[in-house]
Formats: C-alpha cells, sequence, structure tokens
C-alpha cells in the first residue's frame, strides 16, 4: 500500500469484474476510477460462463448486466466509471448521444466513452453541451487529440482522451511517445481535457506513464499486480525505456484552435478498434 499524495496521476484499473477492482482497491487502498468496454464486458466471469454454456442474451438482458457491473464497480472506485455505447462504423451520432444519456444515469460517477470518429465527436460537442462527461477513446494521433480539445470546450467537467498506446506498440511504434506528444501540446490549452493512457501492456508503460505524469492511467488487472508485487515502487525522474525494436513517433506543432473537423480524425487502428468493440458486442446477443 502507498500513500495516495505520492502518486502523481490517477489510478483506473480497465476491466469488467467488480471483483477485481475489489482486489485492486484492498491492495493499493483506493481506487480513483475504471474504464470499461463491449470486449471487457464480454470477458467478465458471469457472461463468460453463459457464453460457455451455450447462452447468449437478448439486448435488454446484456444491457441490464452490464448496468449492474456498473454499479458494483461505482460503489467501489472514488471518482469515474467510464460506460462505453455500442457503435459500429454506422452509429450516428444521434444514435451515441441517446445511449449516452441512457447510460449516463447508470452512476453518478459516469463518464461516456466515445469513439474519435466524426460521428463520436459531435455527439461528444453536444454531450458536454449538455453537461455530461466523456471519455474520447481509441484515439492514435495528436490530430486527434487536437480535435477532441476543440470539440470539447464547452465542457463543464474534465474531458478524458485515452490513447491506447499497446496497439500501437504492436504494429513497432512507441506508443508511449504519443502520449508524450499529447501532454506536450495540451500545455498550449486550458487544460479541460485530461490524458488517460490507456491500453497499458506491460509494466514499463506503467513506469514511463508515471514519470511522464499522465494525469489518469488505466491499467488491466495483470500489470497492477505486477506492480503490487514490486510493492508499487515509483519511476525516477531520469526513467527512460526505449526499446529498440520500436519506431519513434515525432512531435507535431498543431494549433488548438482550428475547429474540431478540420483536422485529421482518420486512423486506422481507430477503425479497426470500432469494429472490434461492435463484434464483441454483437457475439453476446441472441
Amino acid at each position: 500500500m502507498i500513500h495516495k499524495k505520492k502518486i502523481s496521476s490517477k489510478i483506473f484499473i480497465d476491466g469488467g469484474d467488480p471483483s477485481e477492482t475489489a482486489k485492486a482497491e484492498q491492495l493499493l487502498g483506493f481506487i480513483d476510477g475504471q474504464t470499461t468496454n463491449p470486449t471487457l464486458v464480454a470477458n467478465n466471469p458471469i457472461v463468460k460462463k453463459s457464453l460457455e454454456k451455450g447462452e447468449k442474451f437478448t439486448k435488454s438482458e446484456i444491457n441490464g448486466l452490464y448496468k449492474k457491473i456498473i454499479e458494483e464497480i461505482s460503489a467501489i472506485v472514488e471518482w469515474s466509471v467510464s460506460i462505453e455505447p455500442y457503435a459500429d462504423l454506422k452509429t450516428s451520432a444521434e444514435e451515441l448521444l441517446s445511449q449516452a444519456v441512457g447510460m449516463a444515469e447508470w452512476s453518478s460517477k459516469a463518464w461516456i466513452k466515445l469513439p474519435t470518429t466524426a460521428q463520436g465527436l459531435e455527439a461528444a460537442k453536444k454531450a458536454v453541451a449538455n453537461d455530461m462527461r466523456v471519455n474520447m477513446t481509441l484515439c492514435f494521433t495528436q490530430d486527434q487529440a487536437a480535435a477532441i480539445y476543440a470539440a470539447t470546450k464547452d465542457a463543464k467537467y474534465p474531458v478524458f482522451v485515452s490513447p491506447f498506446v499497446g496497439r500501437l506498440d504492436d504494429r513497432g511504434e512507441n506508443g508511449m511517445h504519443l502520449i508524450e506528444n499529447i501532454l506536450k501540446m495540451y500545455e498550449k490549452g486550458d487544460g479541460h481535457v485530461m490524458v488517460l493512457t490507456a491500453s497499458v501492456r506491460n509494466f514499463d508503460h506503467l513506469m514511463q506513464a508515471l514519470r511522464l505524469r499522465s494525469p489518469i492511467i488505466t491499467l488491466p488487472f495483470k500489470v497492477f499486480e505486477q506492480w503490487a508485487g514490486k510493492r508499487f515502487m515509483l519511476p525516477s525522474d531520469d526513467h527512460i525505456s526505449v526499446p529498440s525494436q520500436l519506431t519513434s513517433i515525432p512531435y507535431k506543432e498543431i494549433s488548438l484552435d482550428k475547429h474540431w473537423y478540420q483536422y485529421d480524425l482518420y486512423h486506422e487502428l481507430t477503425e479497426a478498434g470500432v469494429k472490434r468493440f461492435a463484434e464483441d458486442w454483437n457475439r453476446l446477443i441472441r
């Protein structure tokens, strides 16, 4: 257990199993929040057991189970729970917003996860105008992060941007460079967007994110257990780890003053991520 004030980042768990949240909270002494998504809900033990029996769910049943999971997590974490509406590549901003309104009522700690696409950003702009809290997910570029900043300037509450570092690593790019680049770019802004380091795959990702003072870091339980096994050690200020096999992602000078739709929003990993989440959700439904 470590004193909370020693950690400059807020610590989230990335998962869909409230029992893991409870274990993490017992080990660390607190958990600031949690991120969920369709894939993580599909891996919830109750859901997996049903699928192993060949039993699927109606849309109403799976949404009811998702709501129950969120309620259990909300009782454990201190601040935030990210909830992700269903989205495929054809889902409109209006459809996303309609789901978001309902899901926001599941918890007083709800942040709604929306994809970093044109429709997701349009939904986010409308959501924050109605004082909803949003977490923009599947972010892979500075341009996307700049668009998120521009689209959510009217936000009453902090907006999260979730760059997926592990998925960039998977294709040979150093995902942690993107975190560093977005943090540097946001230094020119007003502070309404918080960088949430996501798709953390290993202990080194955690150490680098802590060294960079990423405002939020979300950890899969296996990485959290590794950290606990090292007694929640913190990195030195000069901690550097640059895997030789990963390509550097250079910093770009980007203005934050343009309209959100003027930025380049496309990234193939964003599109692939939306497809994967939709497939994982659809396989639960009969």
